[in-house]
């Protein structure tokens, strides 16, 4: 072992150490199902009509599910809430849809960190509402058309894989992440034949934000912008690992997740995180008093610029 080794691997220990521990997630814990049914119904359709047809399927099968399971879910039905997908196995996987997906003129997928699960994906880790996937996505579909009233854009809430349970060991690596990675981009292939030329925006959240970043570097999907937002890490060690894709990056000064060391060694650590200003990310606005899960809060400056990128010409302010 090579000294640099040695020091990684010393200041792996210590960092995860100091990490409050969640049991370790076993590697491939994500279920093909729900993202081969969903890769499944978009295959194949050839015209707008049908593929808007198989869309209304899959809204009419999670319904179905949701109905099945009981409460709460049954409620979200109720609500008249549209998924794509719908799965009580496990932590439970979840993809709901804001907007007109058929029609939109651009996608945006936002994808959660750790710890989200079916149970919180509505009202959030904790009961604390801004840390909910669903709910971050209407942030951003909300906060979209705010900026353009008459846009045709979708926003996607994406709990297509089994999260890390919390920070700790399964966090500090990557298995989790490659198995989600590659789960996201069955749905963004699966989007980029269902509804060809329409752009996609992905924002990742936490460590979202590599599952993110492994997908859209496999190439996946029509994806032209990937945001990290206070991200340990992207899948990568610089945004030139994505030609023709742009890269953001947000991180405030008081988000904890900027103490975690930039280190990659012996399966833990994440390298150089994107909003490192050597990563070569484009910078996002944000609030220095931004604490970790309130990036896509209405009062962060972050989330305009994110709504920004979820329109059909995806500048940001």
């Amino acid at each position: 072992m090579t000294g640099r080794m040695l020091m990684t691997a010393l200041v792996a220990v210590v960092l995860w150490a100091y990490l409050p521990m969640s049991p370790v997630h076993q590697p491939g814990r994500t279920r093909p199902k729900l993202a081969a049914t969903i890769a499944g119904a978009f295959s194949g359709c050839l015209t707008p009509r049908e593929c808007a047809l198989r869309i209304d399927g899959l809204y009419a099968a999670s319904v179905a599910s949701m109905r099945a399971a009981g409460q709460p879910y049954a409620g979200w039905a109720a609500d008249g809430r549209h998924f794509l997908g719908f799965d009580t196995r496990g932590d439970g996987q979840a993809v709901e849809v804001f907007g007109d997906l058929a029609t939109a003129e651009r996608i945006t997928v936002v994808v959660p960190g750790v710890a989200s699960t079916l149970n919180n994906f509505t009202r959030g880790l904790g009961n604390v509402a801004r840390r909910a996937p669903s709910a971050q996505a209407r942030s951003v579909y909300d906060a979209a058309l705010a900026h353009d009233p008459d846009a045709r854009v979708a926003v996607i809430a994406w709990l297509g894989y089994d999260a890390p349970d919390g920070v700790g060991v399964s966090a500090a690596r990557e298995e989790v992440a490659h198995a989600g990675g590659r789960a996201l981009g069955r749905l963004l292939d699966a989007l980029g034949a269902a509804l060809p030329g329409t752009p996609v925006t992905v924002v990742g959240h936490s460590y979202g934000a590599i599952v993110s970043g492994l997908a859209v570097r496999s190439g996946a999907g029509s994806v032209t912008d990937l945001v990290a937002l206070g991200a340990p890490g992207i899948g990568a060690e610089n945004a030139g690992a994505f030609p023709g894709v742009r890269v953001w990056a947000a991180r405030a000064d008081a988000d904890w997740i900027g103490r975690v060391p930039a280190v990659r060694g012996l399966g833990f650590g994440h390298g150089t995180p994107p909003a490192a200003p050597e990563f070569g990310a484009l910078p996002l606005p944000v609030d220095a008093a931004t604490v970790h899960d309130a990036y896509l809060t209405p009062e962060s400056p972050t989330l305009s610029a994110v709504a920004a990128l979820a329109l059909p010409h995806a500048v940001a302010h």
